[in-house]
C-alpha cells in the first residue's frame, strides 16, 4: 500500500511539473546572452530556446529547419536589433512566424564605428554599417534591455507582471553592482597604459563605458578578414605602443591573431567571452558571470603592460 501511495505520489509530482513547463511563456532568444537576459527576467514563467548557443557565433549563424519548427511556436522572438541578427528576417518569414518581435537594444544610445572600421567587407547578412551593435557590453545598456524585456513579457503574461518586475528590479541592482565594480578595475590602471588587442572589434561599448582603448585586426563582424596592410600597421603599433595585453575571443577564428601575436613578439592572455556565453557554467554561464570575468581578465593584463 506504502508503495502504491509513493509511486501515485510521484506520478502527481510529474504531472504538475508537466502542466507547469506547458503553460510556461515560450520565448525565442535570438543568442546565448539574450537567453540569459530573458531567463533572469522571466524567471519560472517563461520557457526560453536560444537560436544561437553557448561558444556559438551569430556572425555566421545560418538557421536550421529545427529553428523554423521551435520559432513557429514560439509566443515572443527576442533579438538584440542593431543589424546584429542579419539571418533572422528569412528565418522568420520561413516559420510563419506570427508572434511579438522584441529589440532589447531598444533605446541605448547607438555607439557609431569609425569610418575604417565600418568599411570592412561584410556578407549582406551580417552588415552592420556604421553601427556597433554589441550595446551588452555596457552594463548600463543591459539595464535598458531588462527593462524592455520586463514590458515585453508583462504585455505578453499580465497575470505575470509583478514577478517579471520584482525580477528586473532585481536584476538591475546587480547590473548596477557590476557596473560600479568594473570602473574600480579599471580605474586602477592609469589611462595611457588601457590599451587592449582582440580578434575582433566587439568590445566598443565597453571601451567607451570605462575608458579603454581597443584595437582589432577584424571589424565588428567576425567574417571581414582583415589584409595584409591592416595587420602589418597593427603589429608596428602593438611594438611601437608595447602593449602586451592582447586577446582571442571564444567564437573567432584565432589564425589571424596567432599571426599578428608571434609577429609582434607578444604573447596572447585568456579567452575573452564576446558575442556568445561559455558552454559550462564556468567561466562564463551567465552574463554577470561573462561580464566580470573579462573585466577581471582584461584589467590584470592592463596593470602588467
Amino acid at each position: 500500500m506504502k508503495t502504491l501511495q509513493r509511486m501515485l505520489g510521484m506520478l502527481a509530482l510529474l504531472y504538475v511539473a508537466a502542466a507547469s513547463a506547458a503553460d510556461r511563456l515560450p520565448v525565442v532568444a535570438s543568442f546565448s546572452i539574450l537567453g540569459d537576459l530573458v531567463a533572469q527576467v522571466g524567471g519560472e514563467r517563461v520557457s526560453v530556446t536560444t537560436l544561437v548557443g553557448p561558444d556559438q557565433d551569430a556572425h555566421v549563424f545560418q538557421p536550421r529547419p529545427s529553428d523554423a519548427r521551435t520559432l513557429a511556436g514560439a509566443r515572443l522572438l527576442v533579438v538584440n536589433g542593431l543589424a546584429f541578427e542579419g539571418w533572422l528576417d528569412r528565418l522568420a518569414t520561413a516559420s510563419a512566424f506570427k508572434g511579438v518581435r522584441v529589440v532589447a537594444s531598444q533605446g541605448v544610445p547607438v555607439r557609431h564605428l569609425e569610418a575604417d572600421h565600418a568599411s570592412h567587407g561584410h556578407d549582406h547578412d551580417h552588415d552592420h554599417g556604421d553601427i556597433d551593435p554589441h550595446a551588452w557590453q555596457n552594463p548600463r545598456n543591459v539595464v535598458v534591455y531588462v527593462n524592455n524585456l520586463v514590458a515585453a513579457l508583462a504585455k505578453a503574461d499580465p497575470a505575470g507582471a509583478a514577478i517579471y518586475r520584482r525580477n528586473g528590479d532585481r536584476y538591475i541592482v546587480q547590473l548596477l553592482e557590476l557596473d560600479r565594480w568594473a570602473a574600480a578595475q579599471f580605474a586602477k590602471v592609469p589611462k595611457p597604459r588601457r590599451k587592449v588587442i582582440t580578434s575582433h572589434d566587439a568590445f566598443g561599448y565597453l571601451a567607451a563605458r570605462y575608458d579603454i582603448r581597443f584595437l582589432a585586426p577584424q571589424g565588428v563582424s567576425t567574417e571581414s578578414e582583415p589584409g595584409a596592410r591592416e595587420v602589418a600597421a597593427l603589429i608596428r603599433q602593438i611594438k611601437a605602443e608595447r602593449i602586451s595585453a592582447v586577446f582571442v575571443e571564444n567564437m573567432s577564428n584565432p589564425r589571424t591573431l596567432r599571426q599578428l601575436t608571434s609577429e609582434a613578439g607578444v604573447a596572447p592572455g585568456a579567452k575573452l567571452y564576446a558575442d556568445a556565453l561559455s558552454a559550462t557554467p564556468e567561466p562564463a554561464g551567465t552574463y554577470l558571470k561573462m561580464m566580470r570575468y573579462n573585466v577581471t581578465a582584461i584589467a590584470e593584463a592592463l596593470a602588467r603592460q
